[in-house]
């Protein structure tokens, strides 16, 4: 029987379960993703965060500087301009929207379901001066509380891995850009049959559905009014994240161990080598830029 066949059984994560999933487990991230962002790095080449103070001495610092580097290339990506207001749908723990006001001179309004991360980032953006631009608050990309068209430009980077009703949260960000706006975002892809124990650990590790075939995400991106300017394929960042965040978990299972106790860090244990084979096999990694016309 194929995964497809087992796809059915994985009831997908409602946003409050997403929103409590990082509330729990965002000091995990920490540890085996770095402090910088949430998302996938950029493992592939060298960029601005490359030279931005002492080269790295660990591989947490390493995954740092990866992330801080794909953010840069996200940017330069959307390219918006000074003064613009951008929305950041799933913004995390806040790194990526300060760091795009900082280098684009953007407005940003980031929005995530977990209260944590609100707090968190609020603080981020005291600690760069930049509240004054930059704001986050508890929202559900499923339903955005703003008015039609009320961004200039938006992104969504590893956030809509989360959404069950891909269409719907498609749709809600076509809403709330202008005419010839542009939507950012970076989505987690199918390869192969993966079996139904690597689906179960990937929703368990990354609260998430199933991912979908490419072909098919990219048909729900014309379904909700978006046309294709860019598509780019880098998997090969996710694979390499995956062996990160494998060896992280390991130089760091004691602290894993302290945080969560003996029997969180048991189903950890056992779940980390498949999540790792999934990732490695069967896991590819894309980036969209989408306009409505």
């Amino acid at each position: 029987m194929t995964s497809d066949a087992h796809d059915d059984n994985l009831a997908p994560p409602s946003p409050e379960e997403v929103g409590s999933a990082y509330d729990r487990f965002g000091p995990l991230y920490d540890l085996t993703l770095g402090t910088s962002a949430i998302h996938v790095g950029r493992w592939s080449a060298a960029g601005p965060a490359d030279g931005a103070g002492p080269p790295p001495t660990t591989l947490g610092e390493l995954s740092d500087q990866a992330m801080d580097r794909q953010t840069d290339y996200y940017a330069a990506a959307l390219a918006p301009r000074a003064g613009d207001h951008v929305l950041d749908i799933g913004s995390g723990t806040g790194g990526p929207a300060v760091r795009l006001a900082e280098r684009t001179g953007a407005r940003v309004t980031g929005i995530t379901v977990s209260e944590t991360q609100v707090a968190r980032s609020r603080e981020s953006a005291a600690a760069a001066a930049l509240s004054d631009r930059v704001s986050f608050v508890l929202a559900d990309a499923l339903e955005l509380p703003y008015e039609d068209a009320s961004f200039d430009a938006a992104w969504a980077i590893d956030s809509f891995s989360h959404i069950a009703d891909r269409l719907r949260g498609l749709r809600q960000a076509w809403r709330v850009l202008p005419r010839g706006g542009r939507l950012l975002m970076t989505e987690f892809t199918r390869r192969g049959d993966p079996s139904h124990a690597q689906l179960e650990t990937f929703r368990q590790v990354w609260t998430s559905p199933p991912p979908l075939p490419l072909a098919e995400g990219l048909r729900l991106a014309y379904e909700a009014g978006f046309e294709l300017v860019r598509l780019e394929d880098q998997t090969h960042d996710v694979v390499m994240n995956g062996e990160v965040m494998t060896v992280l978990y390991r130089d760091r299972h004691d602290a894993v161990l302290e945080r969560y106790g003996p029997e969180t860090t048991a189903a950890l244990d056992a779940a980390i080598p498949v999540f790792r084979t999934f990732v490695r096999d069967h896991l590819g990694y894309y980036l969209y830029l989408l306009r409505k016309p």
